[in-house]
């Protein structure tokens, strides 16, 4: 039987044809009216940031800052580490996730759909989004990440051995029909390729160093139409540096945000650095919440198509 998967329509290219991105705004402001400008900004268009660590103890007294300053959703990590037996780690990130959430109801809500991230935002909360799940939490079983799709998980890392073998090979295709995304952080230039060359969907990067990416893969996440999420953790400058190189590599399309020590003045600050270069609201938009929103977008309509024509 002829591979109908291959068959199903390049969404990705379809919604950036469409005009997914906002159009062109008005010219940056001057240089006084930068802070006020970028405030407005982040306001409007609060961060989908890549990653937020799990607590270790999800009692009350011991609860991070359920909502930071700029921030509108963010993805849980649900990565086990060295030595944890890895599936158990990772179903205890999730129900300290969830606990997480239900003990902050007037500042988290869970999402799983970009639908369910718009009515936390609409409700004046951050949307917590489960995952990325560690590759080793799969267990060489494709069993295993449906199994954590259907607790809701949104992303798994495919960044283990630098070979990509059969099984990463099958893993990202039934990734793409589940409408789970393919997280590419952290992996060699060899299986950033390799991914690439399989996906029908866009991939992320939640933890991306486009620094340490050679230009040919940043130009094929572009094409990809994926995102690469930096952390602003070396200074405003160094992250506002790897943020032009990635914007004229692979393009503003692909532009993202993975997390922040100081949210509230770190994504502030970003901003005024970028408009002091001359970025247009687009591209910063694009950067603080469009690119992500419609990489989960485009996941789901492609997740809807493909399992209309491929089964399990």
């Amino acid at each position: 039987m002829a591979d109908l998967l291959d068959d199903a329509p390049d969404l990705s290219a379809a919604s950036a044809a469409a005009g997914e991105l906002d159009p062109p705004g008005p010219p940056p402001p001057p240089a006084s009216d930068r802070d006020e400008h970028a405030r407005a900004l982040l306001a409007a268009y609060p961060v989908v940031e890549g990653y937020a660590d799990v607590p270790e103890l999800p009692d009350p007294e011991d609860l991070p800052p359920p909502r930071a300053e700029g921030v509108g959703a963010q993805f849980w990590s649900l990565r086990a580490g060295p030595g944890d037996d890895a599936v158990l780690e990772t179903l205890r990130r999730i129900d300290t996730v969830r606990t997480l959430v239900a003990a902050c109801p007037e500042h988290l809500r869970l999402a799983r759909t970009t639908g369910e991230i718009a009515d936390a935002a609409n409700c004046g909360r951050a949307a917590a989004l489960l995952g990325p799940v560690s590759a080793t939490a799969l267990g060489g079983s494709l069993a295993t990440l449906r199994a954590y799709h259907a607790l809701d998980v949104l992303a798994v890392t495919l960044s283990g051995p630098d070979d990509f073998d059969r099984f990463a090979h099958d893993a990202v295709r039934e990734m793409n029909r589940l409408g789970v995304l393919v997280d590419l952080s952290g992996a060699a230039p060899d299986t950033i390729r390799a991914a690439l060359a399989v996906t029908k969907a866009p991939v992320l990067m939640t933890r991306g160093e486009p620094e340490a990416l050679p230009d040919d893969v940043l130009a094929l996440l572009g094409e990809n139409c994926g995102v690469c999420m930096v952390p602003v953790t070396g200074g405003v400058s160094a992250t506002a540096d790897a943020l032009d190189r990635l914007r004229a590599l692979a393009g503003p399309g692909s532009l993202g945000l993975s997390h922040c020590p100081d949210p509230g003045a770190g994504y502030r600050g970003l901003v005024v650095e970028l408009l002091r270069r001359g970025w247009p609201d687009q591209d910063i938009r694009a950067l603080t919440r469009g690119n992500a929103t419609r990489v989960l977008r485009e996941s789901e309509f492609h997740s809807r198509a493909t399992r209309l024509r491929r089964p399990a």
